[in-house]
């Protein structure tokens, strides 16, 4: 059994889905402390002329305190600005009419922590994914010896060529001639389809 230790991210991008394709379980600590520069709250999507940061705000710049602490700051209209921000970028994709009802209802819940609007997005994305990894919360870092920790890897910070992920797989975007690798998971699967599991499978590096 491959059981991975995992961040949860915002719309998680495709090299986060490569790292995790053949996973049995995938572990969560929610008493991780917060990092600012991370994907806990926010993704990137393309828009016409081009790639935009989505970011969900948070209440304070505490990055000491547990990620299940973080909450939402629904005092900023961010939800709308997502809404709009993801019809505009794939309202005319081939396969938005078929998946935006599965997300649409997310923005409407008003999660007071960001860990549980993350965590339902994942839980979707997987399903639509086809991917059977069960989710888990762990308490403390005392897991089992066969559990690899792939925490805050995948970081805004760095380049996702420099890790052993992902690999740019093109395929087709709605806007330019020049491909946007690794979007958030919305991009592949608005764009894609059922065709967006073989394309990470093609997108995972070979070790």
């Amino acid at each position: 059994m491959k059981r991975l230790l995992v961040d949860l991210h915002y719309f998680p991008n495709l090299e986060f889905f490569t790292a995790i394709l053949d996973a049995d379980e995938l572990l969560f600590l929610p008493t991780d402390r917060y990092q600012r520069a991370s994907f806990f709250n926010r993704c990137q999507i393309r828009l016409a002329n081009k790639v935009e940061t989505l970011s969900v705000p948070i209440v304070g710049r505490r990055p000491k305190i547990p990620q299940l602490a973080i909450q939402i700051d629904y005092e900023q209209n961010w939800e709308k600005v997502h809404l709009r921000g993801i019809q505009s970028a794939y309202g005319k994709a081939p396969f938005y009419e078929f998946y935006f009802p599965y997300f649409e209802p997310i923005f409407e819940k008003k999660y007071a922590r960001l860990w549980d609007l993350n965590w339902e997005i994942l839980t979707i994305c997987l399903k639509l994914l086809g991917l059977t990894a069960k989710m888990s919360i762990v308490e403390d870092l005392n897991f089992s010896a066969q559990t690899t920790d792939i925490r805050r890897l995948i970081s805004p910070s760095t380049h996702f060529s420099t890790r052993e992920f992902y690999q740019s797989q093109p395929y087709f975007q709605l806007f330019g001639l020049d491909f946007e690798s690794n979007l958030s998971i919305l991009d592949l699967l608005f764009c894609e389809g059922p065709a967006s599991k073989s394309i990470l499978l093609n997108s995972a590096k070979k070790h």
